[in-house]
């Protein structure tokens, strides 16, 4: 139900024709958009009910993702929706917490983290005291959705040494946000830079122990979330071309009944529906009391195979569509530059299995031992 509403709502509000204007006119921010999905509680789905959330999890929330990717969605619903999930899930567990996910979650704003690329917490970052003001110095690069960010979550190291989340309006006096041109026009990145910040130490959402096991978890969930988004890219991609191969016409057939033509829309498929389990499967177990070690192998999963199903399709689609493909005219380089993108955030396919790799040997050394 909720995968089958998103796909017919977002087919009318996302169209590619939709998505290129707002790549061209609007900076790649659907605002309109953005509303209707905060206005239907999308937002809002895997955060608790006394948060004015759903209280519904993570396999509501790929299923979501699945068609923000297929549909290239152009809203930052990875980096101000999932990515900070776990945060507002966090936060909600306490009354002063609670006032900050209706503040900032539940309010619409666009809330995005300070994350490196790779998916890590900076801690170049420093604030000092001041009497009661805490000073905050430093820069964050390529921060996804940065560029239209109402609020920025930031990492940073806090006097006491231990490192701190901190909440900075991007109106603050002293912070600066540089807009940078990328691949894919559907998602905005910024570089931000703080020059004597000046912030109250209700700033400080989270810091220590607790933001550290927090990220271990959360990199884990955001990962699975993208993963899902590049499932959705993955399907599109396959079925473009699909489309037009039936449509092609050569040697008086469609080019689609060749054998080597179905073969290859076969692999695709294949890539497709192996990454969608590994998601669904993934996205399960982080509905489940599993410990964030054994998270990590299911979210390494779904991230490798939706990446690799992602480029596969991508690149499949632009050569079943022959010269053309390679055109601005036709849509299959959206979706090219999509999974393209989206392949290095969080860590590319071959640090995921470099890490579980490491960990498997771990293990045996342990149990040897």
């Amino acid at each position: 139900m909720i995968a089958e509403s998103a796909a017919v709502f977002l087919q009318e509000k996302s169209s590619t024709a939709r998505v290129r204007k707002v790549c061209e006119t609007e900076g790649g921010l659907d605002r309109s958009l953005w509303q209707e999905v905060l206005d239907m509680g999308w937002c809002s789905v895997a955060l608790p009910e006394a948060a004015g959330g759903m209280g519904l999890g993570w396999r509501e929330l790929v299923l979501l993702q699945e068609q923000m990717g297929y549909h290239l969605a152009c809203i930052p619903f990875f980096d101000a929706v999932v990515a900070v999930t776990p945060l507002w899930q966090a936060l909600s567990q306490t009354a002063s917490g609670l006032g900050v996910v209706e503040r900032l979650a539940v309010s619409g704003r666009i809330c995005v983290l300070g994350m490196t690329v790779q998916g890590e917490l900076p801690a170049a970052a420093t604030v000092r005291l001041e009497g009661d003001v805490l000073v905050l110095n430093g820069q964050w690069r390529q921060v996804g959705s940065g560029a239209h960010a109402d609020v920025f979550l930031l990492p940073a190291t806090l006097p006491c040494g231990s490192l701190g989340l901190l909440e900075v309006n991007a109106g603050a006096e002293g912070l600066s946000v540089q807009a940078l041109a990328t691949m894919d026009a559907t998602r905005s990145s910024a570089d931000i830079s703080a020059v004597n910040v000046r912030l109250t130490g209700s700033a400080v959402l989270m810091h220590g122990d607790a933001l550290e096991q927090l990220w271990a978890k959360t990199r884990h969930l955001a990962a699975i979330g993208l993963a899902a988004e590049q499932v959705g890219v993955a399907e599109r991609a396959l079925d473009l071309a699909v489309a037009y191969t039936k449509e092609r016409q050569q040697f008086g057939k469609a080019v689609g009944s060749f054998q080597g033509v179905k073969h290859r829309a076969a692999q695709m498929l294949v890539k497709v529906e192996t990454a969608r389990s590994a998601v669904h499967a993934a996205a399960f177990m982080a509905d489940t009391a599993v410990p964030a070690g054994d998270l990590g192998y299911f979210a390494a999963q779904s991230r490798t195979d939706a990446t690799e199903a992602a480029l596969f399709s991508t690149r499949e689609c632009i050569q079943l569509h022959g010269g053309v493909g390679f055109t601005w005219e036709f849509d299959p380089h959206l979706f090219l530059r999509r999974a393209q993108a989206s392949s290095q955030r969080l860590g590319t396919v071959e640090q995921w299995r470099e890490q579980v790799a490491a960990r498997l040997l771990d293990e045996s050394v342990t149990e040897a031992a």
